[in-house]
């Protein structure tokens, strides 16, 4: 398929994002309102706690300043993201970031100045004035923080200085989209293509295994090409996160993430140990896709390769819309009603073009309907994509319509149940209607794959993580050999000895663009266990799982996340998710094995 210029796709199959921002009048317009609402704001220095009535007043103009704002970097990044290569949108980012800046450096006095006061005073100010009822929540868990507070001044320095502290994910990000080069290889016509990051899942899947092993080393060779400059630039985040874990008096990096939503560290840490005694049922799948591929020697590069032999087949986006359509009727009319407004109303941009940003995700504010970026090639693997980032669209249409805006959010920890629900849903109906015992063995290994990468990939990604801050917060020395050994190790104990890790992979942690975003990657893990949970209680018909689950659609942040999960029926702290789902695993290869005797 050859990219085309952004002008060059049709409009159907672009986002529609002048519902958000219309054109560069509004845009300015919308920047300029952000400025006196700056102004209004800072009036309530010294003055937030003076009354109840103060304290309400501030907090609802507070209010649609963050909506504001939000929605202006949405739109740009939304905008640049649809070619990361022009210039103007570039320039039209920069500045939207900057005036962000501003805000955050004159709002510095907000958190500082309420936690000057003592929580008994809010909650009397909450009783005296019933409207401040709807903050109740969002106060207490800015109180929990009170102890990581700087005061004003610090606050207002760490704010400027962030400007040119924090620049090691945008370094990566453009590293990683706009001047990566892979160069081109040749695909099973023998026809040479460019090689991307959008489309190396195609060649690292293909049946052809010079193909794969001449994808896996060109990605990687990449990689190895820019280690040291990549460990630098990660080593600068561990900096950044180290620095502020220190400035703010936490017991560690990952203490510090989790604590905005109350996650003990311990869940985090049950979820390597469960994972490590679980690792036979890894092995034993690996020995499998050995054994069904008819290899020797099993590499990093066959472990994506299709086992099962199935006629192959390109979906249009229509035909993957229909799929995913029949595929969500569990969720209930009302569900799928909603969620063709997205494919209506061009909520998603669907196919790759040149400088566009690469991979998928779903992004939106709280004044905008959710937006959907796709890279759609047309294999079965783009439409489950579709159906993961759907998934996003929807918990976060249903948060918004049904929060107020303090707590319409959804934490991360909460973020990848709602698509891999989608996930699990889509892999159900594609193996119920099934035509032959290897399209069965195929729709089977899927789901046996999403469990692999999903909870044991990124477990290994998230042990990666807490290894490397702990080094960096014990001064310990990280140089690039520390980084891609400590990933090589890991690499190997997560597959087994049965797998050949050959040396490339020890530089796969350089493209990871999740580790720039701190001890995200367990809650993939995490969220799928409680997705599997959900999904097969709605297969199942369990009374009460379908409301349960809308209602969590519906949560946002309105609880602390944990609290959330039990609502819908999954224990989290318990640990059995995890432990049901790795079972499951063991089951489905089980399963498959005795299919593929």
């Amino acid at each position: 398929m050859k990219l085309l210029k952004r002008e060059e796709v049709e409009n159907k199959y672009k986002w529609n994002l002048k519902s958000i921002i219309k054109d560069e009048e509004d845009l300015q317009e919308k920047s300029k309102e952000i400025e006196k609402l700056l102004k209004e704001v800072t009036k309530y220095k010294g003055k937030i706690m003076e009354s109840s009535t103060t304290l309400l007043e501030f907090l609802e103009l507070n209010d649609k300043l963050s909506r504001l704002v939000g929605l202006l970097y949405v739109y740009v990044s939304l905008k640049l993201d649809e070619d990361t290569t022009d210039t103007a949108s570039q320039e039209t980012k920069e500045k939207i970031e900057k005036l962000i800046e501003t805000v955050e450096e004159n709002t510095t006095f907000i958190m500082p100045e309420l936690l000057n006061s003592s929580y008994d005073q809010v909650l009397k100010y909450i009783k005296e004035n019933n409207k401040l009822e709807l903050y109740t929540f969002d106060l207490e868990k800015a109180f929990r923080r009170k102890e990581h507070i700087l005061s004003e001044e610090k606050e207002n320095l760490l704010t400027k200085a962030s400007i040119n502290l924090y620049n090691s994910s945008n370094i990566f990000y453009y590293l990683n989209n706009s001047d990566i080069k892979l160069g081109s290889i040749k695909n099973e016509k023998d026809e040479e293509v460019e090689l991307t990051s959008s489309n190396y899942h195609i060649y690292i899947e293909s049946k052809e295994r010079n193909i794969r092993k001449t994808a896996f080393e060109t990605l990687h060779t990449f990689w190895d090409n820019h280690k040291n400059t990549v460990s630098a630039i990660y080593k600068a985040k561990l900096g950044e996160v180290e620095f502020n874990r220190d400035l703010r008096n936490y017991g560690s990096a990952l203490e510090m993430y989790l604590f905005s939503d109350k996650i003990s560290v311990n869940v985090y840490k049950n979820l390597i140990e469960t994972v490590h005694k679980n690792l036979d049922k890894m092995y034993e799948y690996q020995n499998l896709r050995k054994k069904l591929l008819g290899v020797e020697e099993l590499h990093m590069y066959d472990i994506y390769a299709p086992i099962i032999d199935i006629p192959e087949k390109s979906y249009t986006f229509e035909e993957a819309k229909n799929i995913i359509l029949e595929a969500l009727k569990p969720l209930g009319e009302t569900y799928i009603k909603d969620l063709t407004k997205s494919f209506d109303n061009n909520w998603i941009d669907i196919y790759p073009n040149i400088g566009k940003r690469s991979g998928a995700y779903q992004w939106g504010s709280y004044d905008s309907e959710p937006r959907v970026l796709l890279n759609f090639m047309g294999t079965i693997g783009d439409v489950s994509t579709t159906a993961h980032e759907l998934g996003h669209a929807m918990h976060s249409y249903y948060s918004n319509k049904h929060q107020e805006y303090v707590y319409s959010s959804y934490p991360i920890f909460l973020a990848e149940i709602a698509s891999t629900v989608n996930e699990v849903l889509l892999n159900d109906y594609l193996y119920k209607q099934a035509k032959t015992k290897e399209e069965k063995c195929y729709y089977l290994n899927e789901l046996i794959d999403l469990i692999k990468s999903t909870v044991f990939r990124q477990t290994m990604f998230a042990e990666f993580e807490s290894i490397m801050h702990e080094k960096y917060q014990n001064k310990e020395t990280i140089t690039e050999k520390d980084l891609s050994n400590t990933y090589y190790n890991l690499n190997k104990l997560y597959f087994g000895e049965n797998v050949i890790s050959d040396n490339l992979i020890r530089y796969e942690w350089e493209r990871i663009p999740h580790f720039y975003t701190p001890f995200y990657v367990y809650k993939y893990a995490t969220g799928l266990s409680s997705a599997v949970c959900i999904a097969y209680n709605i297969i199942n018909k369990k009374e009460g799982s379908l409301e349960k689950y809308l209602n969590f659609l519906k949560s946002g942040c309105s609880k602390y996340p944990l609290d959330i999960l039990i609502d819908t029926g999954v224990d989290l702290i318990s640990g059995y998710p995890i432990e049901e789902t790795l079972k499951i695993f063991g089951e489905k290869v089980n399963e498959l094995k005795e299919l593929t005797k």
